[in-house]
């Protein structure tokens, strides 16, 4: 007992002063001069480059730096000194898009990174993913056929999770016959009576989940899911192993037919968990919503788009947007599939217009929230506004101009108090 007590204490020692590790004492200011960021076409964007050791500048640091349009810098310099502990550097763009200034900054042997991208008129970006003439005809009858396969839902509660307004259960349902099963968290107010519901869906990944019990407590069905088809609830090691082995890059899985995308199963276990929430008896029939970040961001435009039972979505730096902007040297989403190769075979172009986000933002009809930063690099804003900007239905757009492909504290409570009001339980 004396080692076990002895085990526990190093292991809690350690999570705490793990816990306390919170950024860093370096910061590299990027600065454009305007408040907004935003610019005109032709105008010129003057970016300052601080570089800050407790919130005062550092001189004589070495800097780098890239400059031009997000992903296709057209200027690069390295080995550059701060002169007076600032850089002004200065650029514009002549069409519609993002200029991106990013700087690395080397300070006693470490490296460290800001950036700013300022906004040339986003409002005029379009998409330049093109629509198959079948887009709407192809996912209405692969809907239908798997809705010929019984949901066989399955729910276990889960008690150690059960709070003192809600029954938490880990639950499964058949996605279509040759499909499998789709898994996910549910949660369900413990009062009787008939509730709105909200369907969570994830970014990308391999992980367990926790479901939602958060958003409004006793008030709302909620259903986190996972897209794998495998037990959400399982021991971090697990998924894992997948992310790492069978599962590794699973979204390039499939790109040479629209029949074989890995997406393609997991738009419809997205849709038959909009059957499944449909299906519950405490479901008022009325408020049906879809959320989630990233990945997630691009199932809830998706899911909406293709369901109109849902009556509204949220999503957060929307990815999956805007494929083939790339092969015209434009910033395209993640998870940038031509990117890096600059090329595409035929086949894989055809498949990837399928699975677009923008050409589902096209279908939309319900309303929509979205937010984003301008410094995101894994879901460019360019390729974001692709998509809103073909957005028809109403819509409205939060930005938190820093953020990355992470979100703020006001950004997440300004998101979840949208939800409760579409809900109607804010």
């Amino acid at each position: 007992m004396k080692r076990l007590f002895t085990l526990l204490s190093l292991l809690l020692t350690l999570f705490t002063l793990r816990a306390q590790v919170r950024g860093h004492e370096i910061r590299v200011l990027v600065s454009p001069d305007h408040p907004d960021w935003v610019y005109r076409p032709d105008e010129t964007c003057t970016f300052t480059v601080r570089v800050l050791k407790a919130q005062n500048p550092l001189s004589d640091v070495e800097v780098d730096y890239e400059l031009g349009p997000e992903m296709y810098p057209v200027e690069k310099k390295s080995g550059l000194r701060l002169k007076d502990g600032h850089l002004t550097l200065r650029s514009s763009l002549t069409q519609p898009g993002f200029l991106r200034c990013k700087v690395k900054a080397h300070v006693d042997g470490r490296t460290y990174e800001g950036l700013a991208t300022a906004a040339y008129a986003p409002d005029r970006l379009q998409p330049l993913a093109q629509l198959p003439a079948d887009f709407g005809d192809y996912w209405s009858n692969l809907l239908a056929e798997a809705r010929r396969t019984p949901l066989d839902p399955r729910m276990t509660l889960l008690p150690e999770r059960c709070t003192d307004t809600d029954n938490v259960y880990h639950v499964s349902f058949r996605t279509h016959a040759w499909g499998g099963r789709f898994y996910g968290i549910l949660s369900i107010p413990k009062q009787e009576g008939r509730y709105p519901a909200l369907l969570r869906v994830p970014g990308a990944g391999v992980r367990p989940y926790g479901g939602d019990t958060y958003t409004a407590p006793g008030k709302v069905i909620t259903l986190e899911v996972g897209i794998h088809g495998i037990p959400v609830t399982q021991p971090t090691s697990l998924y894992d192993d997948l992310a790492a082995g069978a599962l590794n890059n699973y979204w390039t899985f499939g790109l040479q037919h629209r029949d074989a995308s890995y997406y393609r199963r997991v738009i419809v276990g997205a849709l038959r968990a909009v059957d499944f929430l449909c299906s519950l008896p405490q479901y008022n029939g009325r408020s049906l919503g879809v959320t989630g970040s990233s990945q997630g961001g691009a199932l809830s435009v998706i899911t909406a788009a293709l369901d109109s039972r849902v009556t509204f979505l949220a999503a957060v730096h929307p990815a999956l947007c805007d494929h083939e902007a790339s092969l015209q040297k434009r910033a395209c989403g993640w998870p940038h599939y031509f990117y890096y190769s600059g090329a595409s075979t035929p086949a894989e172009l055809e498949t990837v217009r399928y699975y677009d986000t923008v050409n589902f933002a096209r279908q939309l009809r319900v309303p929509a929230w979205f937010s984003w930063g301008y410094n995101d690099e894994v879901c460019p804003p360019t390729s974001m506004y692709a998509a809103y900007n073909a957005v028809t239905a109403p819509k409205e757009l939060h930005l938190y101009l820093e953020t990355g492909h992470y979100w703020y504290q006001e950004q997440w409570d300004e998101w979840q108090q949208w939800i409760r009001r579409q809900l109607e339980v804010d």
